[in-house]
C-alpha cells in the first residue's frame, strides 16, 4: 500500500505526513471513519509540531472536522469548522470563495444539529457576499440557497402561513439549483 512506502521515514518527512493525510482522506470517504480519525488526528498533529503554516493546518483541520462529520460526531465538527471558518474570514475575508466554503460548512453542520435559526441567519449573512464575489450560479452560492431553503422547510417552529410559502419557495429553489447544475 501508498503509506507503507513511508513508515520508516522521520517524522518530519513531508511526504509522509502527505502520505497520512491521503491515507485518512481515504478512509473517510470510504465510509471508515472510525479508522480514519486516528490518521488524521495524527496528521493534524505533525502539521502543528512541523509545519505549523496556517493554511495547511486548515486544510487539515477540515478534514478532520469531515472525518468527525461522517461519524456522526456533529458538535465536535461544528466547534473545529467554526473556529476554521473565523480563521479564514481574518485571513481572506468575508467574501473569499474559501471562507464563504467554509461557511457552507458550518452551515451543514447546524442544520445536522437541528439548530435552525442559527443555521437560518448564518445563511442569510453569507449569502449576499456569495452572490457578489462567487455569483448567483455558482455551486457555493446554490448549495447556501438550498441549505436555507432546507432549514425553512425544517424548522419545526415555522408558522402554518409560512408553510405553503416555504415549501413552494424550497422546491423552486431546489428546482433551480438542480437545473443550474445539469450541463448544457
Amino acid at each position: 500500500a501508498f503509506w507503507k512506502t513511508y513508515v520508516g521515514r522521520p517524522e518530519t518527512d513531508g511526504d509522509r505526513a502527505l502520505g497520512m493525510g491521503i491515507l485518512g482522506n481515504s478512509l473517510y470517504r470510504n465510509g471508515k471513519s472510525s479508522e480514519a480519525l486516528p490518521v488524521l488526528e495524527a496528521n493534524l498533529a505533525l502539521f502543528r509540531r512541523y509545519w505549523p503554516h496556517e493554511q495547511s493546518i486548515l486544510d487539515v483541520q477540515t478534514n478532520l472536522a469531515g472525518c468527525l462529520d461522517n461519524f456522526g460526531r456533529y458538535d465536535e465538527a461544528l466547534v473545529l469548522m467554526r473556529g476554521i471558518h473565523a480563521r479564514k474570514a481574518a485571513m481572506f475575508g468575508v467574501s473569499h470563495e474559501d471562507t464563504i466554503g467554509s461557511g457552507l460548512n458550518v452551515s451543514h453542520l447546524m442544520r445536522q444539529l437541528r439548530l435552525w435559526d442559527q443555521a437560518k441567519s448564518f445563511v442569510r449573512d453569507l449569502l449576499p457576499a456569495a452572490r457578489r464575489s462567487l455569483g448567483p450560479d455558482s455551486n457555493i452560492t446554490l448549495n447556501l440557497n438550498v441549505s436555507l431553503a432546507l432549514a425553512l422547510k425544517s424548522d419545526p417552529k415555522r408558522t402554518r402561513d409560512g408553510q405553503s410559502l416555504n415549501r413552494r419557495g424550497v422546491d423552486e429553489t431546489l428546482f433551480s439549483s438542480q437545473h443550474r447544475r445539469r450541463p448544457a
